[in-house]
């Protein structure tokens, strides 16, 4: 195809155009996996220590792979909303904007952080390499998708529609949809006009919510109706986290407790504890916590020292564990402890499904050999974080998962993708709220005589974190839909993970922004949500761990 601006293609050939520029970009990574291959493996093997010694190439090679898959999805996004008559103005020109964006980026640099910035050079393609798959779809797109014109017009666009709209379809169908209404009605009545003075209070989310989450369905959106739950798919459960998450990151992310217990008893579970267990999550009766994270380990589980002793009956449990949520009001605890302390690395490890009685502010742990710290945290409250320490806690040795020790590693890692692909849509979620805040106030703000939203550098903020957002939620219902076809997915999960948690961070930034001094004022909810988008990097696998598997994976394919 020559290279006719993409602006004066008509739209069938604007949508096989954004496909072609998907393949280029799709063959520039192979030819950058092979390059980055060649540095880290030894002898047919991936090296250690070549690896480590590399890794701000490989992580660049993480992070290319997500702007590929990112830059495909919206292509497939564009074909299937094209064939259907759904794909507006609107959608076009989010298509435009962020295609012709992430190409740029791709060619001259994608930012891993602030400071961090993947070039092609380092992976091994110096311009004059990397110039024959700049094709001339590839430039076309380029010069002409992410322009000042579109930008203004989907900046009027925007405004017209208002804050608090999803702009651009979303390609879902009507009963996701209506699940959408359904949680943002619920969200718009039930959480913002209270999350703010939550967050300011670090207070608990009031126990009325909980109930009425319940009502709703979300802690059993995906648990087997045979086990009291819905029976939906990982894309619903996507679709609830992003509305919640919209609302307050908090409600959003309790969700999480009961989706992470709920993957583990049914993977690893055995016939027995499913029964026990399922249902009252399910129903919201059990709240449950994820107890795995321990002071000196973090990401490092092969170091977990925590130590379950089988005594009789029971497994008496000691150690610490710490950047626990929700543990004071949790009735369930899923806690990774080592009952094996002769078996090394991941090998001792099992997981225990620990029982325990509701706590308060007043008297947060009733229960022998339980006690912990509440930790202090600039954002993600609502539910409360604690360091725990356990001195001859007792679980019977019924709750451990599966009857077998040793399984806890193999179990947990079952659950990783969608718990990765829930915080990437939660990270949706906190990005889309940072858009809403960003340009209500934008447009309420009078400077000079006319809105902010009026001038160049605050609209182009506000289009592009459009862009990037309508960009991050398609690979997150990309890797949803991955996991609903029971496909292994921690590839696609962990790069929803890495770009979504970004795309939050850098929208409540530029939200933030907008707002000026106001925005660095407590009494604004963007001081909030700059807060929540924070911790999206770092929790479920911080970006560098994802980066870390997404290269690992990539290379050793």
């Amino acid at each position: 195809m020559t290279a006719v601006p993409a602006a004066a293609l008509p739209l069938p050939e604007l949508v096989s155009t954004v496909r072609e520029a998907a393949d280029a970009v799709a063959e520039l990574l192979d030819e950058a996996t092979r390059q980055i291959r060649a540095l880290v493996i030894v002898d047919g093997r991936l090296s250690p220590e070549r690896f480590e010694a590399e890794q701000h190439a490989a992580h660049g090679l993480a992070w290319l792979a997500t702007y590929v898959t990112a830059i495909r999805e919206l292509a497939t996004y564009a074909e299937r909303l094209s064939a259907e008559g759904r794909l507006g103005e609107i959608e076009e020109l989010l298509v435009r904007v962020g295609a012709g964006e992430y190409l740029e980026q791709v060619f001259g640099g994608i930012p891993m952080s602030q400071t961090e910035f993947v070039r092609l050079s380092t992976l091994g393609l110096p311009m004059r390499d990397a110039a024959r798959f700049r094709t001339p779809v590839v430039d076309a797109l380029i010069a002409s998708g992410n322009t000042a014109a579109h930008r203004a017009r989907l900046a009027r666009l925007l405004r017209e529609r208002g804050s608090g709209a999803i702009f651009g379809d979303p390609g879902l169908d009507d009963t996701l949809e209506a699940i959408r209404s359904e949680m943002r009605r619920f969200g718009e009545a039930e959480v913002v006009p209270h999350a703010h003075k939550w967050h300011l209070e670090n207070a608990y989310i009031p126990l009325e919510i909980i109930s009425k989450m319940a009502e709703l369905g979300v802690f059993g959106l995906t648990i087997p109706e045979e086990f009291g739950g819905m029976g939906l798919s990982k894309v619903s459960m996507c679709v609830v986290s992003e509305e919640l998450s919209r609302a307050y990151i908090g409600v959003g992310s309790l969700g999480t407790r009961s989706e992470i217990a709920a993957e583990l008893i049914l993977g690893g579970g055995t016939e027995d504890q499913k029964m026990r267990f399922l249902p009252g999550i399910a129903s919201g009766e059990i709240l449950p916590t994820a107890v795995f994270t321990e002071p000196n380990t973090g990401s490092d589980l092969a170091s977990l020292r925590t130590r379950a002793v089988r005594d009789g009956d029971v497994y008496r449990v000691h150690g610490n564990k710490t950047w626990i949520t929700h543990p004071v009001r949790a009735d369930l605890m899923t806690m990774l402890v080592r009952t094996n302390p002769d078996e090394p690395g991941h090998r001792g490890l099992s997981i225990l499904l620990a029982e325990k009685p509701r706590g308060t502010d007043e008297m947060p742990f009733p229960v022998e050999g339980m006690s912990g710290g509440e930790i202090e945290v600039l954002g993600y409250r609502g539910m409360k974080e604690f360091e725990l320490a356990f001195d001859g806690f007792e679980v019977p040795a019924d709750n451990l998962l599966g009857g077998v020790e040793g399984q806890g590693f193999k179990q947990l890692m079952q659950t990783f993708e969608s718990a990765r692909i829930q915080t990437a849509a939660r990270a949706v979620g906190v990005a889309q709220s940072a858009l809403d805040l960003g340009l209500r106030y934008a447009e309420e703000r009078i400077q000079f005589g006319k809105p902010l939203a009026a001038f160049p550098r605050v609209f182009d903020k506000l289009v592009l974190m459009a862009a990037e957002i309508h960009m991050a939620r398609q690979l997150t219902y990309f890797a949803g839909r991955a996991k609903d076809e029971g496909k292994r997915c921690d590839l696609e999960a962990g790069m929803a993970k890495l770009m979504a948690a970004r795309v939050a961070w850098s929208a409540a930034d530029n939200a933030l922004q907008i707002h000026g001094g106001n925005g660095f004022a407590q009494e604004y909810p963007i001081s909030r949500v700059l807060c929540d988008a924070r911790i999206l990097s770092i929790f479920e696998g911080a970006a560098e761990i994802q980066a870390q598997v997404i290269a690992r994976r990539l290379i050793e394919s």
